[in-house]
């Protein structure tokens, strides 16, 4: 039975664990959701505090209207008085006394839907300022995870991609390095094909006396001869 016991809380741990899973995976869901039923309950109490509204007018109204007709019949006691009918006056007085009632009975309701109004006056204000600040924190928890979700995109991305972009640049310094192995075979030729035309410029020259000749060993002895004789 023990056994049995730990195995049912395992599963209802596990149970639990799942649930909380399901809660934080939907959280901006059911966050949102929560204001939207919070919105149509503020909305149906808005319709509430207008009916309560409207019948503490309507109260008031019949306030108003018993009290005249008391004022009015107690003119009709005073006449009745005056005329010396005590009959009838003890008669419109007995109709006072029922008007006088029916005043503090329409007191206490008015006086009840005036309470009742101004308690759901103040509870839909803090409602909706309760609510407005939900919208607000909604709004950032939205753009918060929305930038979240884009750093992490860019971060797998770039981490993804990073051996990818090192090959690249490889292949790159690659190509950089065979263009410029070209370059410099090209350069190399054009070097080599102005020395040669040169060399061979210099040579047609030197069959013809022409340009700067090669000094031989006569010419040396020459030129020291005469600067003996100098």
């Amino acid at each position: 039975m023990s056994i049995f016991k730990k195995i049912m809380t395992a599963i209802r741990g596990g149970a639990r664990e799942v649930g909380e899973g399901i809660v934080d995976a939907n959280s901006m869901r059911i966050f949102e959701q929560e204001i939207r039923d919070a919105q149509t309950h503020l909305t149906n109490a808005k319709r509430n505090l207008t009916d309560v509204m409207a019948k503490q007018m309507q109260s008031s109204r019949e306030l108003d209207r018993v009290k005249a007709n008391l004022t009015e019949h107690e003119g009709y006691a005073v006449q009745a008085l005056n005329a010396g009918n005590e009959a009838l006056a003890l008669e419109v007085a007995e109709k006072i006394a029922q008007l006088e009632q029916e005043i503090i009975e329409q007191q206490q309701n008015l006086d009840s839907f005036t309470s009742s109004a101004t308690k759901l006056k103040d509870l839909v204000k803090r409602s909706e300022r309760q609510l407005s600040e939900h919208q607000r924190q909604l709004t950032m928890v939205k753009t918060t995870d929305s930038v979240q979700k884009a750093t992490s995109a860019i971060t797998d991305n770039f981490s993804a991609s990073n051996s990818k972009l090192l090959s690249a640049k490889d292949s790159l310094e690659r190509i950089k390095q065979k263009q410029q192995d070209f370059d410099d075979r090209m350069l190399a030729a054009d070097e080599l094909q102005a020395e040669g035309s040169d060399q061979s410029l210099k040579a047609k020259l030197a069959e013809a006396g022409i340009g700067q000749q090669q000094s031989s060993a006569n010419s040396v002895l020459e030129r020291l001869k005469a600067k003996q004789n100098s």
